[in-house]
């Protein structure tokens, strides 16, 4: 049997009920199948980056799997069209979010899938909730960099 990988999720929303969305979508992490869902963030306000709409609510989860990489992709992107996620357009706003961030100490490049996230390290959205639930994972000039980006973390999970 393979062990487990430490992966870490994204979550982000700006329609609809985006709490609700976020706290389904940790239930749902937690349920997919060679999955456990470790830690997961408080929520967090955030104007978009890169987008229009509402604020978003952001999150991360770390979670233990032993799903490949690709198939673990296919499963966030499941969840996502479950919450009723649509791709008009590139950035466009959504009911769900889910990027995978890391996937233990893995570096992955491939058309569909790059890992470590390519913008995680600019954006506060990302980098905030993360270190929160692992700030080993989170170097402090990385936080400075993206202190000037307005988050607001929520007082309920």
């Amino acid at each position: 049997m393979t062990a487990p990988v430490t992966a870490f999720v994204a979550l982000g929303a700006n329609l609809g009920d985006a709490a609700r969305t976020l706290r389904g979508a940790f239930a749902a992490l937690a349920a997919l199948p060679q999955t456990t869902l470790l830690r997961q963030s408080s929520l967090y306000r955030t104007a978009p980056v890169d987008s229009s709409g509402p604020d978003y609510l952001n999150a991360v989860a770390a979670i233990a799997t032993t799903l490949p990489p690709l198939a673990l992709l296919q499963a966030l992107q499941s969840i996502e069209q479950a919450a009723g996620r649509e791709r008009p357009y590139r950035n466009a706003p959504r009911t769900l979010d889910l990027d995978l961030l890391l996937y233990g100490d893995t570096r992955i490049d491939l058309p569909e899938l790059t890992v470590p996230h390519p913008r995680m390290e600019a954006r506060a959205f990302v980098l905030v909730p993360l270190a929160e639930i692992a700030p080993e994972r989170v170097p402090a000039a990385l936080l400075a960099a993206v202190a000037g980006q307005a988050i607001t973390r929520l007082a309920d999970r």
